[in-house]
């Protein structure tokens, strides 16, 4: 598939068949996803690749899906055959901008403060975003759940205490969904600013 299919394409899908994905489909997925971008090289992003149908489930009651069930929508989290987890970790980038090369322990960016911008959330999205297009291009769909609505997934997942969870990314083969009713306010036209805003 052409990129600007890809582009185009890309959507958030909120309800997938429960037909397994192939493997190698995933790894290249996530494979793909590794390829983003970070600040100084860090790498300080982690992915948990969830198949597990039991551990789904227990993904989809932390999310609260039988809520989102009883309002008219489908089991989206639970019945995906995939969750992609994406994780950073702003230790590594510390733990990086500490190194000799980019500035030593003492370096204006060895410790938080020195960050006007917090790259590790920046390359985090790098990252989601890839995996949402690369699910596009293997032919499947995805839809993201931000992390802030599923309390207890590092703990169900044992992700480590200097890595933070931002959300989750099903992936599976496309059903029929509702659209969210956001897309109803259109495309903004006035977002491009060409030399000055």
């Amino acid at each position: 598939m052409e990129f600007s299919e890809v582009v185009r394409r890309r959507r958030m899908v909120r309800n997938t068949t429960d037909d397994p994905i192939d493997p190698a489909a995933v790894d290249r997925i996530v494979a793909a996803a590794l390829r983003a971008p970070s600040a100084g090289f860090t790498q300080g992003q982690d992915l948990v690749v969830v198949t597990d149908p039991d551990t789904r489930r227990r993904i989809a009651a932390l999310a609260g899906e039988a809520d989102y069930v009883a309002n008219g929508f489908d089991p989206w989290i639970s019945r995906a055959p995939v969750h992609i987890v994406v994780c950073t970790s702003k230790a590594a980038y510390l733990r990086r901008y500490a190194a000799a090369d980019k500035g030593g322990p003492d370096g204006p960016m060895a410790g938080e403060d020195g960050w006007d911008v917090p790259y590790w959330w920046v390359d985090a999205g790098a990252v989601l975003m890839l995996v949402l297009l690369a699910a596009v291009d293997e032919g499947l769909a995805a839809g993201f759940l931000g992390v802030h609505s599923i309390p207890g997934l590092r703990e169900l997942l044992g992700v480590p205490d200097d890595t933070e969870p931002i959300g989750i990314v099903t992936v599976g083969h496309p059903a029929p969904d509702r659209r969210s009713g956001s897309l109803g306010r259109g495309r903004r036209t006035d977002q491009i600013h060409r030399d000055r805003w």
